[in-house]
């Protein structure tokens, strides 16, 4: 049994519906069928919980950058709203130690992983939703968000898309290619990046260097949606 109390002064919110908490903490691997026929596991409070996060955030970035972009507050709420930041939250609220997971899921080292602690903090703020409404949603992200989202401002988020698409490429057994081209005299050149994934041209990037080009070619690669380009 998790300590539910102990678990709610670490989120600084105090759950109505304990279940809903319980059920926010609970892997697949470790749920069940209730007697409703529901399962109890947290997934659908991730499903919940993933839209809530890009609505606050969303609106945080609108109220912050008054003369932002839709595309730059698009490109700054996906470098918050991303497994890599929500996993960095789940470790500073110690989450792991509170997860309900299964024995399979507990051998394989479950409650470290970056992915299962991510979606947990997804399902609590789904959890909180259905608990407290909008403003319990907004109070959390300002407390445990508000670091992330004012280097997210100040530019300092940020990413190796690079290597995070190399370990894509490895684990999928994809070919990736940069094919780069640049412009210029020697002391200012500008380099362009056409990211081929499979022999197709996935991404494109420009940069002063070619490493930058190359990082925000792999970064056009996310922004696009793995869904959207392979």
């Amino acid at each position: 049994m998790i300590d539910l109390d102990a678990l709610e002064k670490r989120i600084g919110y105090s759950f109505e519906n304990k279940e809903l908490l319980r059920e926010a903490m609970t892997h697949s691997s470790k749920g069940d069928i209730r007697e409703s026929g529901i399962r109890f596991d947290n997934e659908r409070l991730e499903f919940i919980g993933d839209a809530m996060l890009d609505a606050v955030v969303g609106v945080m970035l609108y109220l912050s950058l008054p003369n932002g972009s839709e595309g730059e507050l698009t490109k700054l709420r996906a470098q918050i709203v991303c497994e890599e930041s929500l996993n960095r939250i789940g470790n500073e609220l110690g989450f792991g130690k509170f997860l309900i997971i299964g024995d399979s899921e507990e051998r394989s080292l479950g409650r470290h992983k970056p992915s299962v602690i991510a979606d947990s903090v997804e399902a609590v703020i789904g959890g909180m939703f259905m608990d407290g409404g909008y403003g319990a949603v907004r109070r959390f992200v300002e407390r445990s968000f508000g670091e992330l989202i004012e280097e997210a401002l100040a530019g300092k988020l940020f990413r190796d898309y690079k290597t995070k698409l190399q370990e894509l490429a490895h684990k999928n057994n994809w070919k990736v290619a940069y094919i780069a081209e640049d412009e210029g005299p020697d002391h200012d050149k500008t380099f362009f990046v056409h990211l081929r994934v499979n022999g197709a041209e996935k991404g494109y990037g420009i940069g002063k260097n070619k490493k930058e080009a190359e990082q925000k070619a792999a970064e056009s690669f996310f922004e696009k949606g793995i869904e959207n380009v392979l």
